[in-house]
Parts: C-alpha cells; sequence; structure tokens
C-alpha cells in the first residue's frame, strides 16, 4: 500500500489530534447498551408505552423498532470503513451531504444527547433523593442529588476511556441479569391470571391504540446504538470492531426489550397490564418483580434502576465529549477544546466544559420549578428522540448518496436496498414523532418552541460553513477524496487509507508501519 502520507492535499491540519485505546466488541458493546439504560427503559418507557402506546401489542414496537434500525445499521456499517473520522453522525453526513449538512447534524447531534442526559439527571436526581429519603436519610432537593451525580460523572469522563469502560460493564451486568431474572420467573410461572400473552404477535392487537406513541417510546429506548462509531478512535481494529459492535448492540437491545416488555405484559395479562400501568407507571415493574421473583429482587430492582441512570449518563458524557473533541479538532469550535489528556488520553477539556454545561441546566431547571420527572425528563426527552430520527435518516440519505456519488462499494444491499428501507421507515417515525410531539411535551406552546429550538440547532451548521469557511478542513479533504472510485476487494486504496493519518497524542505514522 503507498505510503499514506504522499497526498498532502488530502491531509488534515497538522495540529489535530485523535485519542488512542484498544475497545474491543465488548467494551464498546458495554459504553453503548449501557446508553440505552435498559433497566430505566424496561421500569419508565416500558409502562408509558403501554399505557398511552398501544397497550398490550408494545412488545411488537420494540421488534419493529429494531427492524427500522437494521436497515440503517446496513449502510451506516458499509460506510466506516470509507469515513475514518470518530465523528458518528456528522462525519456521515458530511461526507455524503456536504459540510454545512455535516456541520449542522454535529449540532443536532449535540443537542440530541445533551437533552437526553438532562432528561436523566432530573430522573436520576428524583429517584435518588426518594430512595434516601426512604431508608432515612436527608430528604434534599432532587436538584442537589443531580448536582452530586454530575460531579461523579465528570470525574470519570475525565480519565481514561477504559475505566468507564469497566465501572459500566459492571452496572450493565446487574441491571441486565436482575430484568432477565423477573423475565425468567414470568415465563417459568407460565405468565400471570392470563397465561402468555399473544396481543404483540396478531395485527390487531399491535394496531390497537395509538401505536404512533408506542413506536415513539420504542425508538428513544434505542438512542445510543449508533454511537459506535464514535468510539473508532479508541477501537482495537476500527474496521472490524465497529460493525460487529453496531449489529451486536443492536440485536442485544432489540431482543432484550422485547422480551421483557411481553414479560410484563405477560404478568399482568393484556387488560389488566394497562390499567396498571395508567394506574401506577412508575411502580409497575418493581410490583411485577416483587410478585414474580419476590421481594429482595423487588428491592434490588429499585436499586439497580439508580445505577441504570447512573450508566445512562456516563455513557453519553463519553460520547458528547467527542463530539466536542472531533469539533474542536476540526476547526468548528475553539481549537483548545480538542486537547487530549497526555496520561489518560481522554478528551479531559471537553469533559470539564460539559460538566459545567450539565451543572448549569440542572441550575436552570431549579430556578425555574421544574418537575424533574414530569417536565425536566418528559420535555427534555422528546427533544432527544425527536432529534435522533432526525439524524439517522439524514445518515441514511448521506449513504445513498455517498455510495453513489463515490461507486466505491458494489453491493446494492448494503449501499442501495438497506438504506432506502431505512429512509422509508425512518421518514415514517419521524413524521410520527413530530405529530405527536404535543403528547410528549404538554402542549403544542411547549412543543412549538422544542420542534423550532430542534430545527434551529441543525441550521447552525449551514450559518457556520458560511460565516468560517476555513473552518472543518479536514471535512473538506474527505469530500475531496471521496471523488476517487474503487471497488470494495480491488487494488485500488480505501478513502481511509487515501487521507493522512493525524496525531493520536504520538508520532504521526504511514499505513504501512501500521
Amino acid at each position: 500500500m503507498a505510503n499514506s502520507t504522499s497526498s498532502p492535499a488530502t491531509a488534515p491540519p497538522a495540529g489535530q489530534r485523535r485519542l488512542s485505546g484498544r475497545l474491543g466488541v465488548g467494551s464498546i458493546v458495554f459504553m453503548v447498551v449501557a446508553a440505552a439504560a435498559p433497566l430505566t427503559v424496561v421500569g419508565g418507557s416500558v409502562p408509558l408505552g403501554i399505557a398511552i402506546g398501544n397497550g398490550a401489542g408494545y412488545p411488537a414496537m420494540y421488534a419493529l423498532g429494531g427492524v427500522v434500525l437494521f436497515f440503517f445499521a446496513v449502510g451506516f456499517t458499509a460506510m466506516t470503513r470509507h469515513v475514518p473520522d470518530a465523528g458518528a453522525f456528522s462525519t456521515y453526513v458530511g461526507a455524503g451531504l456536504g459540510r454545512p449538512h455535516g456541520l449542522g447534524a454535529s449540532f443536532l447531534a449535540l443537542l440530541t444527547y445533551q437533552t437526553i442526559q438532562a432528561a436523566v439527571y432530573g430522573y436520576l436526581g428524583a429517584a435518588l433523593g426518594g430512595v434516601v429519603a426512604d431508608l432515612g436519610g436527608p430528604d434534599l432537593p432532587w436538584w442537589v442529588w443531580a448536582g452530586l451525580s454530575i460531579a461523579a460523572v465528570g470525574v470519570l469522563g475525565y480519565r481514561h476511556i477504559d475505566l468507564s469502560s469497566r465501572v459500566l460493564g459492571v452496572l450493565l451486568v446487574g441491571e441486565i441479569g436482575v430484568v432477565l431474572v423477573v423475565d425468567a420467573a414470568v415465563v417459568l410461572a407460565g405468565g400471570g391470571p392470563e397465561g402468555f400473552s399473544t396481543a404483540a404477535l396478531t395485527p390487531s392487537g399491535i394496531a390497537t391504540g395509538a401505536p404512533g406513541i408506542g413506536l415513539m417510546f420504542a425508538l428513544a429506548g434505542f438512542i445510543g446504538f449508533e454511537a459506535t462509531a464514535v468510539f473508532r478512535d479508541e477501537a482495537r481494529d476500527p474496521d472490524r470492531t465497529v460493525p460487529r459492535a453496531t449489529y451486536v448492540s443492536l440485536l442485544v437491545i432489540g431482543l432484550f426489550y422485547t422480551l421483557s416488555a411481553w414479560a410484563v405484559v405477560s404478568a399482568w395479562g393484556d387488560g389488566p397490564a394497562v390499567a396498571a400501568a395508567l394506574e401506577d407507571p412508575e411502580g409497575m415493574v418493581v410490583d411485577t418483580a416483587t410478585r414474580f421473583a419476590g421481594a429482595v429482587v423487588g428491592d434490588l430492582v429499585q436499586v439497580l434502576l439508580l445505577t441504570s441512570l447512573f450508566a445512562c449518563v456516563l455513557s453519553f458524557h463519553n460520547v458528547v465529549n467527542r463530539y466536542v473533541f472531533s469539533l474542536a479538532n476540526t476547526g468548528v469550535l475553539p481549537h483548545a477544546w480538542g486537547a487530549s489528556h497526555p496520561r489518560h488520553s481522554s478528551p479531559h477539556t471537553a469533559s470539564l466544559l460539559q460538566t459545567a454545561s450539565a451543572l448549569a441546566m440542572v441550575v436552570l431547571f431549579a430556578v425555574f420549578a421544574l418537575d424533574p420527572v414530569m417536565e425536566v425528563y418528559t420535555w427534555m426527552a422528546g427533544i432527544a428522540t425527536l432529534g435522533f430520527v432526525l439524524l439517522m435518516l439524514l445518515t441514511c440519505v448521506a449513504v445513498l448518496v455517498f455510495f453513489r456519488r463515490t461507486r466505491v462499494d458494489a453491493r446494492r444491499w448494503n449501499t442501495v436496498v438497506a438504506p432506502s428501507l431505512g429512509v422509508a421507515g425512518l421518514a415514517l417515525a419521524a413524521w410520527l414523532t413530530a405529530s405527536n410531539f404535543d403528547l410528549l411535551v404538554g402542549g403544542w406552546t411547549v412543543a412549538v418552541v422544542f420542534l423550532v429550538l430542534t430545527a434551529g440547532s441543525y441550521l447552525l451548521g449551514p450559518l457556520v460553513a458560511a460565516l468560517r469557511p476555513g473552518a472543518d478542513a479536514a471535512a473538506a479533504a474527505h469530500l475531496q477524496v471521496a471523488t476517487v472510485p474503487h471497488q470494495v476487494g480491488g487494488p485500488a486504496q480505501s478513502l481511509a487509507a487515501t487521507a493522512a493519518p493525524t496525531d493520536r497524542t504520538t508520532p504521526t505514522t504511514t499505513e504501512t508501519d501500521r
């Protein structure tokens, strides 16, 4: 292979820095699945999806969402070998649709991940404060506990990514394990008084109630699975590790949610499950665990719900850090924000900035006396869900345009058929989300404000592109080399090989050195 430093026209800025690490498939899957917060979804979103979505047919929405996201993942992973930067949505959209749209996706992604963090901090502060008070501890405002959680996440985010990965791994095993125990207990008991539910297997059962709202809740549970590409620089073998981690994450999340939602419905019965979810959505899963697996398991579910929330915000903290790191090192944000810690090889400056911004948001919520669950959690999760669906839709369109323009991959299933099916499914999901947004945030007045905020974050991209044409030179370089066609498996270089590698806080190496 030719020396990769021989093409100065495609080289990114000499000062650009990248992260390092040796994360394998398992470590990345832990980070991504933890971001999906399995126990938080099962304990929070599942009862809500049953209550105001499509009732006993709700478990099918996770399977349907998984299928739609599988089509997205096929094109997404096909593109990873040709777009080597760890920018995830922003990099892919930029390579396919152009720099202004890539920058727009960057700002939309920052809004999406920042708002889902804010949502979870609100829920975590309320849940942690309630548990401490029940155990006889001090009864402090929710924002005190949220602030302490932000500080703990900030410390872990400042350190090397391997530390966060190990912490998330331990917490993730615990929360998945306790839910599987409850699922097994329901199955071994033959379900509740009505036996096993079949509503999710019939068209009439799936179409009952409001399936559009059910699909929204289901897709919200997948937020973060695509973040495998954000850890590309820190992966052991990115061309293999990132695609494998993406598929494994999607499969684990989809199967886990479908099985667990079905077990919850089966434990109560089709009609009683809807009644129980409407009456006490927050306690439904804990009650299910207590009835079928005992009081000890019920208490364990309550405790692990807290660790699930913490694991969620820690994982999203790491994702946002890397978005800021990427934007800073391409000149969109101040270059100093893209510093890499000399010992931890972590985006420590981005971590400090994000910790400060999370604290500022919590202070703002406290000043306006917003309810941590019904307002902070619901409103912020609504913005994040819409942003997530729009980002995936843009990425699917970018994949189609990229492969049509470059002809770097001749596989029609990977580059045309699957991404097209993904566009169709995600366009429908985006329409359902936007048209039902008032139900998520409590009325059209608030909904319009948040819809404008979401659109505005994306429009920042073209604005920055026009005002700062010299920024993001790395993205422009990748768009330039994207015009060089080659076939997968052929003798020509991949786009990843034609672009000069950048510093990983160590001396630059060539492709032949690697």
